[in-house]
């Protein structure tokens, strides 16, 4: 059986007030983390999660940081390099909310429209995995690492065409 790194909570056993939780992956967990973030190698992963349930308005609140040590490949020098991230987040759920009634409130407003819960609950580890996701860099490269091209333009400048066009008309 392959382990993965979740960590589900259902709504209904979330009791009202606050609440926190550490997760921090092993080493059967990194490998996975591996190859969810498609990274070389996750060298470690924690997050600091709390949550503050609102249980009468149905909001849950979940914030907290997520740490990791990555392990990337620089698209400038093909090198692997490791590089730390740390991701400060906040969210905002709406535990009797539909998607109906979310997009109906997303049009009319303009402030941030609270996530929905889908099946009665949230993970944890998938919070904390895509906040980190949100953090990376499309295109890592080292530090101080900068693009510049190997190959010299020596092409001559072309005649804008319309001059040509001007010649001919003459």
């Amino acid at each position: 059986m392959q382990k993965d790194f979740s960590y589900p909570l259902q709504i209904e056993d979330i009791n009202q007030g606050e609440q926190s939780y550490k997760l921090k992956a092993d080493k059967e967990e990194l490998v996975v983390l591996k190859d969810i973030l498609q990274v070389p190698a996750v060298n470690y992963f924690e997050a600091d999660i709390k949550l503050k349930f609102q249980k009468k308005r149905g909001i849950l609140e979940v914030g907290g940081e997520v740490r990791a040590g990555l392990r990337l490949i620089s698209v400038i020098s093909l090198e692997p390099f490791d590089k730390d991230y740390k991701a400060d987040f906040s969210l905002t759920y709406d535990t009797n909310a539909t998607y109906e009634q979310i997009r109906e409130m997303d049009e009319g407003i303009e402030t941030d429209v609270p996530d929905i819960v889908i099946g009665g609950k949230i993970n944890l580890g998938d919070i904390a995995i895509e906040q980190l996701a949100l953090v990376m860099e499309d295109h890592p490269r080292k530090e101080g690492e900068e693009f510049s091209p190997l190959i010299e333009d020596d092409t001559p400048a072309r005649e804008n065409p319309f001059a040509v066009l001007s010649k001919l008309k003459r």
